[in-house]
């Protein structure tokens, strides 16, 4: 196990490290004057030439990139070109926000998926043909026109949440879950389609195995042969897809915090990016990565200890 562990956490590294370069090199590229774009149109070139120096802009562009990694990998990531703030102050804030918002799709996303796959699997019928249209149908609808009908009837039409803003929990428990329960639904219901189809199919296989059978045959109740041990060993394919879905939530929540006007990492990726705030742009993708390659690891754990099979393997 330890040996796997650490074989997946060099792959990880080589991984981040590779995106990140790529990532340096095609900002660097696609850029354009940075010094200008923060200074303005109006400004002089005396002025424009004395903050690309300040920067270290005039440098050639590896040597800006050893200089960054250099600091990235002792925990610096710099300061924001155009806040001059240090980026990782920045990032602690926006990440806590748009985790919050993944994670509670991620959470929303896994309940109802087990509720409706288990459902369409063992019920079969209308209610799997319903299970399977509604997730074909959320799987094609936008998220942002999801996400906008749910602004219209339940923050405009009904008053019952906020439409745009966003509270910290710790300012009101109540306000925070208002703010969050739309974008959260908006997130969810994409990752849910994926999701619900991917239980099904693992939990119909799975219970056309032959131990499901002996199970049955010593008096075990349907519910406690489902949800204990086919549920288990159906939940391998489903938290790889959910893995996956997560991966792709951090990409939407750009979107969905646009729409509803939400301080997360989305909204600060979409100025720095317009900007050309190199330091904050590999901040925000740099910790990204890493999160991802962490949750990777944490999903092929949770397999093994759910099914012996994939521990072996």
């Amino acid at each position: 196990m330890l040996t796997f562990v650490l074989r997946r956490l060099a792959t990880g590294v080589v991984l981040v490290v590779a995106i990140s370069v790529a990532t340096f090199f095609l900002l660097f590229a696609t850029a354009g004057d940075v010094a200008r774009n923060i200074l303005g149109g109006q400004a002089s070139a005396t002025s424009v030439t004395q903050l690309r120096h300040q920067l270290g802009l005039d440098q050639p562009v590896t040597t800006q990139f050893w200089h960054w990694a250099g600091r990235a990998v002792q925990g610096d990531l710099g300061e924001s070109y155009a806040g001059g703030q240090p980026v990782a102050q920045v990032l602690v804030g926006r990440l806590a926000v748009t985790l919050s918002l993944v994670l509670g799709a991620t959470l929303v996303t896994a309940v109802v998926a087990v509720v409706l796959g288990v459902a369409a699997a063992r019920r079969g019928g209308r209610v799997d043909t319903i299970v399977q249209v509604g997730a074909v149908l959320a799987a094609a609808v936008p998220g942002f026109l999801i996400a906008i009908g749910l602004v219209l009837v339940f923050a405009i039409g009904l008053d019952l949440v906020r439409p745009t803003g966003y509270t910290a929990f710790t300012d009101s428990p109540a306000q925070w879950l208002s703010s969050i329960v739309l974008p959260v639904v908006g997130l969810s219901l994409s990752s849910v389609a994926g999701v619900v189809l991917q239980v099904r199919g693992a939990v119909i296989d799975a219970l056309r195995q032959d131990y499901v059978r002996t199970l049955r045959s010593r008096g075990l109740s349907e519910n406690r042969v489902v949800y204990r041990h086919v549920l288990r060993n159906a939940a391998g394919p489903a938290l790889s897809v959910l893995g996956l879905q997560f991966v792709g939530l951090i990409g939407g929540a750009v979107l969905v915090e646009q729409l509803f006007a939400i301080p997360g990492i989305g909204e600060v990726t979409v100025a720095a990016t317009t900007q050309g705030d190199l330091p904050l742009v590999m901040g925000v993708v740099l910790v990204t990565a890493t999160l991802i390659v962490l949750l990777n690891l944490a999903v092929d754990l949770l397999c093994g200890w759910l099914n012996p099979k994939v521990r072996l393997t």
